[in-house]
């Protein structure tokens, strides 16, 4: 199955009004079910976070820690994660790690 991606102001703006929020110390994930049989995701990185090299690579980063962990991901949900500062200086296992706290605490996770 192919996921889609949220790239538009209005569909962002409709997962702020509509979705429900959680949150770490390193990342926050709004949680919108679309009632598609697709799964869309959005990234934001704030100018705050760093310049543009280190908000590319947390987007890289980010978009990585989805790809691994897509599969056992639950199909009709749009997904947008913020990054917060202290996530510059993080690990990539750190990161996956708080990822995967925000999925089991939207309760998205398959299974």
């Amino acid at each position: 199955m192919k996921d889609g991606k949220l790239k538009k102001t209005h569909q962002f703006k409709n997962v702020y009004n509509n979705g429900q929020s959680y949150a770490n110390r390193l990342l926050v994930l709004y949680v919108w079910e679309n009632r598609r049989k697709i799964r869309r995701i959005g990234y934001s990185v704030s100018k705050k976070v760093g310049k543009a090299v280190v908000r590319n690579r947390i987007k890289r980063l980010l978009r990585e820690i989805y790809r691994h962990n897509k599969d056992k991901l639950e199909v009709g949900y749009d997904l947008i994660f913020i990054a917060r500062n202290p996530i510059v200086d993080a690990s990539y296992q750190q990161i996956e790690a708080a990822a995967n706290n925000l999925f089991a605490q939207a309760d998205i996770i398959e299974g």
